[in-house]
């Protein structure tokens, strides 16, 4: 028998009528008649004993019935298997990111993520931006995601938020009391520097340099949210990506625009090779809903609100 035909036999079991089976099932009564009938004929016995227009099931009928169970049990979980595949709700995803936005707009959106799709589980780690691209690039993640992103074969791109840089320092530094710091406010007062050779770090020494003004650090450090601690705690002082500073650290920041602007463009990336799942796509949707939260935060620090 197939499908169906146990579907059409269980109604009838369940209903007892033809009319009744029919009106359950969403089909005409003759299509339920004509259904029983080439059914016993497939099996070679009755199915069926007809008293007064009712219909009441054989043992063999009962036993063919019980031995269904099991093949429906299967198809509803597999039914709601695939609901859960369509939502969203099931399965993996891995995922990886460098600093800046491994500590700040993805925390937020994994949470929202995990709590509606129990079933669903996250692999997430955080680390460099070589790191993050070799792990796109060879499958080890499925989403990577990274500050200044240009171009690598194999890996696409897509910018999920934009910024620019911002200069960060304790609530009673002197420069605290400034709208805008420039590159020669910061000549005057300990710097905490980026890395030599990082993206944004050479992006700040371009600042500087587009102005005219010598790069002098006192300490040098490869990640935002380093100098960001360090600034909290009054070494100096830094200019970081707009995402670093909501960390929520132990430290209290006040926060600048930086002039000239000095542009942190977010991306996330994936594999050329692999289309995106279901639950990547997801997860997208959950990664724009923070940056749009952060460059809220980011503009009404622009506008000195």
């Amino acid at each position: 028998m197939t499908l169906r035909q146990l579907e059409i036999l269980r109604a009838l079991i369940r209903c007892s009528t033809t009319v009744a089976a029919a009106r359950d099932l969403g089909m005409s009564q003759p299509a339920v008649s004509n259904a029983l009938k080439a059914m016993e004929a497939q099996a070679g016995f009755a199915l069926f004993e007809r008293t007064n227009n009712r219909l009441f099931p054989t043992v063999e009928a009962m036993e063919i019935h019980a031995e269904s169970e099991t093949i429906f049990a299967l198809h509803g979980r597999l039914a709601a298997r695939m609901r859960d595949l369509r939502d969203g709700r099931s399965g993996h995803l891995r995922l990886v990111s460098t600093p800046p936005l491994g500590y700040s707009v993805v925390p937020p959106a994994l949470s929202r993520f995990v709590a509606a799709r129990p079933r669903v589980q996250v692999f997430f780690d955080v680390r460099r931006y070589e790191g993050v691209i070799e792990s796109v690039a060879s499958g080890i993640a499925e989403l990577g995601f990274a500050l200044g992103f240009d171009h690598h074969p194999g890996i696409a791109s897509k910018v999920v938020g934009r910024g620019e840089m911002v200069c960060v320092m304790p609530p009673d530094h002197a420069l605290a009391a400034l709208a805008v710091v420039s590159p020669r406010d910061l000549a005057a007062h300990p710097f905490v520097a980026l890395e030599r050779g990082t993206r944004l770090g050479e992006a700040v020494r371009g600042s500087f340099e587009a102005t005219g003004t010598p790069f002098r650090s006192t300490i040098e450090v490869r990640y935002c949210n380093t100098a960001c601690v360090l600034a909290g705690a009054g070494a100096g002082a830094a200019v970081v990506d707009p995402f670093s500073p909501h960390q929520g650290g132990s430290h209290r920041l006040a926060i600048r625009p930086f002039r000239p602007e000095t542009p942190a463009v977010s991306h996330v990336l994936w594999s050329e090779a692999r289309p995106l799942s279901r639950l990547a796509q997801t997860f997208l949707a959950e990664i724009h809903a923070a940056t749009r939260t952060v460059s809220e935060v980011t503009s009404a620090v622009r506008r000195g609100s």
